[in-house]
């Protein structure tokens, strides 16, 4: 009696299976075991080099009672809820407009656009050349006639926040109007057709029919923005390092120093974790939404 072969369906597409081995090491080695080795290195007292010498929960103890390190997540909370309104309500009013089938909409497009081609080190220089207050905007306009004319964000540690959402906001909208203008332009022009057959104003036809047809875009559009909001580093760096005094610190500098400055990896690694943690948090509920939720629909 022939004997059936065992497991067929491991060879089956076995060709596909080998050109997915390279992307499943990866995935394991690079991400996986990349994030439990710091997760494990979190909880001991490593310093310059890596120890497995654990110490419990004392670099997480140690780190919630850091100032610096409490200002840093204080100031992304801050930066991060008007980043997220203005970036989305502004992305998706420009995209509106472009959505009128206007003229050289290519061309505003390309314009609105660019500012994301830059990285965040250019995009922080340029504005840090605009808001200063000896040759920049503000100079500009007191040389105008305007002399009590004061707008130097930067250099002010109760609104400095503010100045790096300006740029943060000028970089990203471009991007956010592009998403949903693809997501504008997915709508049927039946809905269109027939909306304007009953009588409902446009606007209300965006707010009531159209927002909750994109909600899948919104949902994406919200992870990006808010993944580019937790690991902000570059933007600071380039604008103000941090400063005036510790007025403008984020959770990836605190990282940055604690581990290749400091020489403290069991700080630095801690910090990190808890930044993993806020990733989680925002990714789980979109996984649910994005695939969970469909389930039930």
């Amino acid at each position: 009696m022939a004997r059936s072969s065992p497991r067929p369906w491991l060879f089956k597409n076995i060709s596909a299976k080998i050109a997915a081995l390279p992307m499943i090491f990866t995935t394991l080695v690079v991400f996986v075991g990349g994030t439990a080795w710091t997760v494990i290195y979190s909880f001991t007292d490593s310093k310059l080099l890596p120890r497995l010498n654990f110490v419990g929960l004392e670099q997480y103890e140690r780190l919630w009672r850091t100032s610096r390190w409490v200002v840093s997540i204080e100031n992304l909370m801050l930066y991060g809820v008007f980043a997220l309104i203005f970036t989305i309500s502004i992305g998706f009013l420009l995209a509106v407009l472009l959505d009128q089938k206007i003229r050289f909409e290519d061309t505003f497009r390309t314009i609105m656009l660019y500012p994301f081609a830059l990285s965040f080190i250019v995009t922080g220089l340029v504005w840090q050349w605009i808001l200063n207050p000896d040759f920049g905007l503000q100079s500009i306009v007191q040389s105008l006639g305007w002399e009590s004319f004061e707008f130097n964000p930067l250099y002010d540690q109760d609104i400095v926040m503010y100045g790096l959402l300006i740029a943060g906001l000028w970089q990203g909208t471009g991007f956010v109007m592009c998403l949903m203008l693809a997501g504008l332009r997915g709508i049927d022009e039946d809905i269109w057709k027939a909306t304007a057959i009953d009588g409902i104003p446009r606007w209300k036809t965006y707010l009531v029919v159209v927002i909750p047809m994109m909600r899948p875009v919104f949902i994406t559009t919200l992870v990006i923005v808010a993944a580019g909001i937790i690991k902000l580093y570059d933007l600071v760096i380039a604008q103000t390092s941090g400063g005036p005094g510790n007025a403008s610190q984020v959770p990836a500098m605190y990282v940055y120093d604690y581990m290749f400055t400091a020489q403290n990896l069991g700080q630095g690694l801690a910090a990190s974790t808890m930044m993993l943690l806020t990733v989680m948090i925002v990714l789980i509920p979109w996984a649910y939404l994005e695939f969970g939720g469909k389930k039930h629909g």
